[in-house]
């Protein structure tokens, strides 16, 4: 298994429902700037016109992560599926992951004197064909999560039809969030960069096949 998340983000609306039911299923620790998921908002202009686009951010659980290669205890690992984890007993709040990490994913949660993150809710039964919380409670359906190494998951067939890019692919972390590119033609212009590389299904599977074959040791129990 190789767990993924795909983000229709211009269907985001900015509810809030994602973060409040993520703290509500993995107990975290409450306050603005303690959080597992959250929204980012970008805000422009086009031609004098205001804009504001919205995304939907968390771990990336990066195939290649940073924030696991500079860990000292082993307190941040690959777990089963490629979902990296933090074993709060391990931790001893060197931060080091928190400076690798590429997207500000993490944070000190002061009740367990620990860093959290998101863990994709993996304690849902995933196995079973469960979901995260946040995907759960979308209320425009945002988020898919899925199996990237099942052809019949709701995220591949997904990725087969649309196009789509990463945030800060530039770091090679090889991250899996895939941000599906907008339909609308002028959202989608004003919502990316002129650097920023659109992928399909069909050039992006057998890189991720052949990382994914580099950590299956790691990752697989």
């Amino acid at each position: 298994m190789n767990y993924a998340m795909a983000l229709d983000y211009q269907n985001c609306i900015n509810c809030k429902a994602c973060e409040v039911a993520c703290k509500e299923e993995n107990g975290v620790q409450l306050g603005a700037d303690k959080q597992r998921i959250w929204i980012g908002v970008v805000e422009g202009t086009i031609f004098g016109k205001p804009f504001a686009n919205l995304y939907p951010s968390q771990c990336n659980h990066c195939i290649d992560a940073p924030c696991v290669s500079v860990c000292p205890t082993n307190a941040s690992h690959f777990a089963q599926g490629g979902i990296v984890k933090v074993d709060a007993h391990k931790c001893i709040l060197c931060k080091g992951c928190m400076e690798a990490c590429p997207y500000d994913a993490r944070f000190v949660d002061d009740t367990m004197v620990a860093v959290d993150k998101c863990t994709f809710c993996d304690h849902r039964s995933l196995v079973e064909g469960g979901t995260t919380a946040c995907q759960a409670t979308c209320p425009t359906k945002v988020r898919t999560f899925g199996d990237l190494d099942d052809e019949n998951s709701d995220i591949v067939k997904l990725l087969k039809t649309k196009r789509f890019f990463f945030q800060k692919e530039y770091t090679g972390t090889l991250p899996k969030l895939f941000y599906i590119l907008p339909d609308d033609e002028t959202y989608a212009k004003q919502s990316v960069s002129h650097n920023t590389i659109i992928h399909t299904w069909e050039d992006i599977k057998p890189m991720y096949d052949q990382a994914r074959n580099r950590r299956s040791t790691e990752w697989r129990k």
